[in-house]
């Protein structure tokens, strides 16, 4: 469906989720940012920084206004991300009005807008019985707005691959809406996954046969909702920490973390064309604190104090070779 190259994207930031709350260390340096961001694009190349806001209420808001002026005038506001966490009570309608005045104000500046992160996840978004509802007329209300305003930033929503985690049926709900708007409204469909994580290791080729399991799952299910195949997916989150895997107690060296990376990007890259996918976004760029051996707290390709593994230079050819 495309023979383009992948549009990347990257996570710039240090804080990271973990099922039990946040990965945090020393403090985001955003002119070192810059320049990592600048290395890894070369001559031409396109990364945009992927970012988030937190919803909670509406008296709240000021505070994620202030962080994405912050990322505006940082040159970071490119696709951006707004979610809830399991612990917030949104009011729908106060939902939907921050979601215009996000596009009223920062529609100019933004790639993209995706509505949910991880709306299938049991102890995410999806932990709420409200949540589809929240996205659809989320998705809608975005679109609609970004067209009165004349704006061209693509909308979204978020999803992860089905596990006894995630939420039951979740994807017939949307055939069962028979909603057109939305399904009109949708312009791409975000995936966030992990291989190689969360379980025993992987061989490199269990890697490859994972990343086609994963995607080729996500087109079914959109099938199965509704969406077309004319809709894009987009990897908006992927990465292989280093560290120790809490879970299995395995270390996790460099030299694998560019090994895996290199193995799920080409995979990806492979796939485009069948699955219609048109951007990777890597989580993420630098660690949260390296001085902490789990993995949660090193996703980077590049340390807490922005000096790189070898991951780095591995992401930065790939962008150049694969990239848009």
């Amino acid at each position: 469906m495309t023979s383009a190259g992948l549009t990347f994207g990257i996570y710039p930031l240090g804080v990271a989720g973990t099922p039990t709350g946040l990965a945090v260390g020393p403090e985001d340096d955003y002119g070192k940012i810059i320049e990592a961001l600048h290395q890894l694009r070369g001559d031409g190349k396109t990364l945009i920084p992927r970012n988030y806001l937190v919803y909670t209420r509406s008296d709240a808001e000021a505070g994620l206004f202030s962080f994405a002026d912050r990322l505006l005038h940082s040159g970071l506001l490119g696709d951006l991300v707004i979610g809830w966490i399991q612990t917030a009570d949104i009011v729908l309608d106060k939902w939907l009005a921050f979601i215009r005045k996000i596009v009223r104000k920062y529609g100019p500046y933004l790639s993209s807008l995706q509505i949910t992160n991880e709306p299938n996840l049991t102890f995410m978004e999806g932990s709420k019985s409200y949540t589809r509802q929240a996205l659809v007329e989320g998705v809608i209300a975005a679109k609609r707005e970004a067209r009165k305003c004349g704006y061209p930033m693509k909308i979204g929503f978020g999803s992860v691959p089905e596990s006894p985690a995630s939420v039951p049926h979740f994807w017939e709900g949307f055939a069962e809406l028979k909603d057109k708007t939305f399904v009109n409204s949708v312009d791409f469909v975000g995936h966030n996954f992990y291989v190689d994580v969360f379980e025993e290791p992987l061989a490199l080729p269990e890697i490859t046969a994972s990343v086609e399991r994963v995607l080729r799952n996500l087109r079914k299910n959109l099938a199965a909702a509704g969406i077309p195949d004319s809709v894009p997916i987009r990897v908006t989150e992927n990465g292989w920490p280093t560290g120790e895997n809490p879970f299995t107690r395995t270390e996790r060296t460099y030299d694998q973390q560019a090994v895996v990376l290199e193995t799920v990007i080409r995979t990806v890259y492979r796939l485009r064309e069948e699955f219609h996918i048109t951007h990777y976004e890597l989580f993420g760029l630098r660690d949260a604190d390296s001085s902490k051996p789990d993995l949660f707290h090193q996703f980077g390709i590049m340390r807490d104090d922005y000096s790189p593994k070898l991951a780095f230079s591995v992401v930065k050819q790939l962008i150049q070779e694969l990239g848009n």
